[in-house]
């Protein structure tokens, strides 16, 4: 579990950078991660992932899903949510970026409805590629590596982002 956390949060972090602005509602959107693995080998699906979550300590728990939710992002469902602004939709740019995470994002080539980006954070950096299939559902892959223990690792993972309605709750936007 010492290495799931870390990744379940690098995920949380980098899932969704790739957002165009005038494809996407506003609104409360899930994301979904699937087909994780680090150095090849397959890790638990985001289900057991968010299991192990609510099976830490309360105070563990709480302070984990605290740090989510400065993010922007709460736990729920069958994955994370997160809420996107009319402003956001408005910008033209990648507005689920975390400007705190210290994570940067680049889109490096648009071709339709298909967008490739690089990111780079703290302790990761690689590449994916978002296909919006319409403005209320989007997938991503990203390839990259990572350092979450004091080890060099090799990741990659799936993203499916799928826009639940346009009242986000209680769940608040990214600033």
């Amino acid at each position: 579990m010492n290495i799931r956390l870390p990744l379940l949060a690098l995920a949380l972090g980098i899932a969704s950078p790739v957002l165009h602005a005038q494809m996407l509602q506003p609104g409360l959107w899930e994301l979904t991660t699937s087909n994780m693995q680090v150095d090849g080998k397959p890790l638990p699906d985001m289900d057991f992932m968010l299991g192990q979550l609510k099976n830490l300590p309360p105070e563990q728990r709480a302070m984990m899903e605290g740090a989510l939710a400065k993010q922007g992002i709460t736990v729920a469902g069958k994955g994370v949510r997160s809420c996107l602004t009319q402003q956001q939709v408005n910008t033209n740019d990648i507005p689920l970026q975390d400007p705190q995470s210290g994570c940067t994002q680049k889109i490096t080539a648009r071709n339709g409805n298909v967008w490739d980006f690089q990111f780079t954070c703290p302790r990761a950096q690689g590449t994916g590629q978002a296909t919006f299939l319409s403005d209320r559902e989007f997938v991503t892959t990203v390839n990259g590596t990572f350092n979450a223990s004091g080890v060099q690792q090799k990741g990659s993972m799936n993203t499916r982002a799928t826009w639940l309605g346009a009242d986000c709750g209680n769940v608040r936007p990214r600033n």
